[in-house]
């Protein structure tokens, strides 16, 4: 099977798949990420996959599934090997995820990048808030959250804005560790584990 692969595609290039040069028999789309009605004309020509995982363990039947999938079961359950291999729980923390600026959007409760922080012991300090609520940064700070996680995407923070934060800020750092799943999830893991020891808020951990 040849990827074609694309980013959020407009009609014209949408309608070009069915293009014999192309004419993928699957295509892979992200709820959160593509149109509905993309997914739609796409599937008057081919298979449509749509994923919305929602947590570390969604993402472990993704996988699964994916091998099913594209005849890879071998493959993926040696990648659900590391990726129960890299979960782990440490000493409870709450933390909170910004996700955009001006105005400042922050990930909520309901959220995969709040569900993977939140399957190491993290508690998100906006957890009575749902998707991408807009808050001031100084009234999130003002909840105390143990770390703030500052990723460079979807919007590029850089260390000016970590600099401008009044609380305990790991990054930025390459956003694909939190908001891309998959085997990114199992780089999401560990690069977790490693800043929170390195940055002294969760000394213990035990095997989840």
């Amino acid at each position: 099977m040849t990827p074609v692969r694309g980013d959020r595609p407009d009609q014209d290039s949408v309608a070009g798949l069915e293009d014999a040069d192309l004419a993928p028999d699957l295509v892979h789309m992200n709820f959160e990420e593509n149109l509905k009605r993309h997914a739609d004309e796409i599937a008057t020509f081919a298979r449509v996959f749509v994923t919305e995982p929602k947590n570390v363990g969604d993402v472990a039947a993704l996988i699964a599934t994916l091998g099913e999938l594209h005849d890879a079961e071998q493959r993926a359950a040696e990648l659900i090997r590391e990726l129960h291999a890299a979960r782990f729980t440490a000493a409870p923390f709450t933390f909170a995820v910004p996700i955009w600026k001006k105005p400042w959007m922050w990930c909520g409760v309901d959220t995969y990048v709040s569900a993977l922080v939140e399957s190491c012991g993290g508690r998100n300090v906006l957890r009575d808030r749902e998707r991408y609520p807009t808050v001031d940064v100084d009234d999130v700070v003002a909840l105390k959250p143990d770390i703030v996680f500052l990723p460079d995407e979807p919007y590029a923070f850089n260390d000016d804005d970590a600099r401008s934060i009044d609380a305990n800020v790991i990054g930025p750092f390459p956003g694909h560790l939190f908001t891309w799943h998959g085997t990114r999830t199992i780089e999401g893991l560990r690069f977790l584990r490693r800043m929170l020891t390195g940055h002294g808020v969760c000394q213990q951990f035990a095997d989840a």
